[in-house]
């Protein structure tokens, strides 16, 4: 009898050190992710059909995929965008207000990831002076590093700058982007080394750059299969520098001197394939997912897609080609993933930074109300209000992004009230064409929207940094020319984007339910078991983790 005690006493305590040590395995090893530059959750049903079984209907089969995921901000640009994935918040908390804006202390134009404190690493350009300064909350990815007492690896690779930046945060082990032209180089910035791994030095010595830019852009399939597309030459597109019109093939080795040489691998598919490369080079290098006690974090930015997308627009061939490819280079990520870091070893999650709207020329000819604003005509505009109300055409200080930023030193010398002037702009800018709402400064401070666009345009507005009056256009509205396509409103076509988990410890569903894009980063948080990004107000999306 004591024997038999004894016996499933230490059964009892070999299940608990068994259970134990299953929970610290249970956690995933490296964690993936993928941002996808300018893509509308529509694309996963205009192309699915399309689409091969390891790409994108792998994950969307046995993953969890979010069917109404929506950005719950104004604007939906690049920067903003992967900011607000990995912080779990709005540029209100967050600070990223728009790839440039107007600093109003400066009083000059800034980019949102330039640096001079710091120098490039990896030729001798200057396009590596970059860091996350302004970046005001912490991520996910930052997180992660300080749960685990600075152990783990975090990584961040794109084509564009910010959006490897952006996403790695500030205690990055590396961020790395694509430097074109003459180059032919990925990059980083001292911010986070002195000099290159000897992987990447490896890579940009050996890469694929010139035999992807070797091969003309041909369609994957037989060209007259793309039934989702429009016609291939089309009024609605721009072309490629040199050529006579925006059709297929694309002779990419005779363009490449007029595109910018070897940036032109940035707007044609072979770009996705390019960072998947680089992606993989950096799994290896770095050995990631491979710590028996920390997770890393690899940050992986498709861009080429927003370039092909503003180029030619939503319903182009060009842009349908580029999606079959990247789930071609998904699939192979995805396959990659299995054999080097394991099938149950790695958690990952794939959305956008963004969507975009249809051409609107192309609404026009279909008689939907689409519109283009004048942005010269709409300063001439507001500087007539001032001279007509305020006797001054120097009121004004900068007008960009849908917002105005007012010069208070002239209004002050003037004895005029800075909200009474922006009121006043307020009132009367909606007489211009095209501008639909507006609202002042003031209002977004002392009025709480819960709900709308409204809601939208005060979550991106941020006290310290946006304008004095924020301007909301028509929807379908563009600044640009009556070729390709753009982003940046608040309206469904721009924020609705894919949010689909996959891997260890997700469960296998989907949802119609409402969410916003600053979900993502506290659901992160929950399945790691760490404290979620030090602004997040998003919501811990339940039904994607398993129990």
């Amino acid at each position: 009898m004591k024997f038999k005690l004894f016996t499933y006493t230490c059964c009892f305590f070999l299940f608990l050190g068994c259970n134990k040590e299953s929970k610290k395995t249970n956690r995933p090893k490296l964690v993936v992710g993928i941002v996808i530059d300018q893509m509308r959750y529509d694309y996963l049903t205009r192309f699915s059909d399309r689409f091969t079984t390891g790409g994108f209907n792998r994950i969307l089969k046995n993953g969890f995929s979010l069917e109404n995921a929506h950005y719950n901000l104004i604007p939906t640009y690049t920067a903003v965008g992967h900011s607000s994935i990995y912080t779990g918040t709005t540029p209100s908390e967050h600070g990223i207000i728009s790839n440039n804006w107007y600093d109003k202390f400066l009083k000059k134009s800034i980019y949102c990831v330039d640096d001079n404190s710091y120098k490039t690493i990896g030729n001798n350009s200057k396009h590596g002076q970059k860091s996350p300064k302004r970046l005001q909350s912490t991520t996910i990815t930052d997180q992660l590093h300080l749960a685990q007492n600075m152990q783990g690896k975090t990584i961040g690779i794109a084509i564009k700058d910010r959006s490897a930046i952006l996403p790695a945060g500030h205690t990055a082990n590396a961020a790395y982007w694509y430097d074109g032209g003459n180059y032919n180089t990925w990059i980083s910035s001292s911010f986070y080394m002195n000099n290159l791994p000897k992987w990447v030095i490896d890579f940009n010595n050996n890469n694929h750059a010139d035999s992807y830019l070797n091969t003309p852009w041909n369609t994957l399939y037989n060209i007259t299969t793309y039934k989702s597309s429009r016609q291939d030459n089309s009024i609605f597109e721009g072309k490629l520098n040199g050529q006579k019109s925006p059709t297929f093939p694309k002779d990419l080795k005779k363009l490449r001197d007029t595109n910018g040489n070897f940036s032109l691998l940035k707007t044609i598919p072979a770009g996705n394939t390019f960072t998947t490369d680089f992606a993989k080079a950096a799994i290896i290098g770095e050995n990631l997912g491979k710590s028996k006690k920390h997770t890393d974090f690899l940050a992986i930015s498709y861009s080429s897609t927003d370039y092909v997308g503003h180029k030619y627009g939503v319903a182009a061939i060009e842009t349908e080609d580029t999606y079959l490819r990247l789930d071609q280079d998904l699939a192979d990520l995805f396959l990659f993933l299995d054999k080097n870091i394991g099938k149950n070893n790695y958690t990952l999650f794939l959305t956008a930074d963004h969507a975009a709207v249809h051409v609107p020329a192309y609404l026009q000819s279909l008689k939907i109300p689409a519109h283009y604003i004048d942005t010269k005509a709409l300063h001439t505009f507001l500087t007539n209000v001032t001279l007509k109300y305020f006797k001054s055409s120097d009121l004004i200080e900068n007008i960009s992004n849908y917002q105005i930023f007012l010069n208070k030193e002239v209004i002050e010398s003037l004895n005029l009230e800075v909200a009474t002037v922006a009121q006043k702009l307020a009132d009367e800018v909606v007489a211009f064409k095209n501008i639909y709402k507006a609202v002042t400064a003031r209002t977004l401070q002392t009025t709480h929207f819960s709900s709308g666009i409204l809601n939208s345009l005060q979550n991106g507005y941020n006290q310290k940094f946006s304008g004095d009056v924020l301007l909301i256009p028509y929807p379908s509205t563009l600044t640009r020319g009556r070729t390709g396509t753009s982003h940046g409103s608040g309206y469904s076509y721009d924020t609705h984007v894919p949010i689909i988990f996959y891997g260890n410890g997700i469960q296998q569903g989907k949802s119609s339910k409402r969410y916003n894009i600053t979900d993502i980063a506290p659901t992160l948080a929950n399945l790691l078991k760490i404290e979620a990004p030090n602004s997040t107000n998003g919501v811990i999306i339940d039904e994607v983790l398993k129990k």
